[in-house]
């Protein structure tokens, strides 16, 4: 069973989320941090990373708009982390862009293992090194749940980590069980950056829940339900605006909200 109340537990704690973000989501995934109750730390400079990572409670790495610096840092972090036994979630952005960009990401995950990995379908099948359908960063060719599932559950043993694949529905696995999470809004591929704000969400629940797999879940489950609420708000006015109706879901859902609109399957 999935633990709602982990909302609230994110609130009482204010966990430190350290996010190694990219230029173009780093303020939005700040500002989500802070909205949902975690404190976010944004450090980027390699000699501090250690030191940074050993006060955090989670740490989130994104590789978008990557240079080797960032490399760098992803991997000095990643380490620590995991010699510390604290949370780090990977979010691979665009790994499938270049040949470059994904020489790198397979050196961090040859040489640490993520607690969550965070990936797009294209994402998903650059890293497993079959047919990735990627445009840039994006994942554009729809897939049905099976050939998702498929494709999730196949990167999780490989890497022996929890894989969360979002989309239309989102696949949370541990290459052994695995969960659906549906509903939400097509409003999300509007707005960019949704992705990298789910990959801060899954370090926040990380820092309070023990259990990756549930804390994958539960951050999907909250950006959906986010999401279909934003929709309501915001009606037709345009993107500008669910941008705002997101931001402010995730600073009011409650526990009791996100248990009740939550849209949840174990497969």
């Amino acid at each position: 069973m999935i633990d709602f109340t982990r909302l609230d537990a994110v609130k009482q704690r204010r966990p430190l989320v350290h996010c190694v973000s990219n230029i173009v989501t780093a303020t939005d995934c700040a500002n989500l941090a802070l909205a949902v109750g975690a404190s976010p730390m944004m450090a980027q400079a390699p000699q501090e990373m250690a030191d940074i990572t050993a006060v955090s409670d989670a740490t989130v790495l994104n590789t978008g708009t990557p240079d080797g610096e960032k490399f760098q840092v992803c991997l000095l972090c990643g380490r620590e982390a995991a010699r510390l036994g604290r949370p780090v979630v990977l979010d691979p952005v665009g790994v499938g862009a270049s040949p470059w960009r994904l020489e790198r990401t397979l050196e961090l995950l040859h040489l640490f293992t993520p607690t969550i990995l965070r990936v797009n379908l294209g994402e998903a099948q650059a890293l497993s090194q079959s047919d990735s359908r990627e445009q840039g960063v994006d994942s554009p060719v729809p897939a049905d749940r099976a050939e998702q599932l498929e494709t999730a559950m196949r990167l999780a043993e490989r890497r022996r980590t929890v894989v969360l694949l979002s989309g239309p529905e989102d696949i949370v696995t541990d290459g052994r069980a695995a969960w659906c999470v549906s509903g939400g809004s097509g409003w999300m591929s509007r707005v960019t950056g949704t992705g990298c704000m789910l990959s801060v969400l899954c370090g926040v629940f990380a820092a309070v829940e023990p259990d990756p797999v549930s804390a994958a879940v539960l951050a999907s489950a909250f950006w959906k339900t986010c999401s279909r609420q934003a929709e309501r708000t915001a009606g037709d006015r345009g993107p500008g605006s669910f941008h705002t109706a997101l931001l402010d879901a995730a600073g009011t859902l409650t526990a009791e909200e996100l248990a009740a609109g939550a849209e949840t399957e174990k497969l």
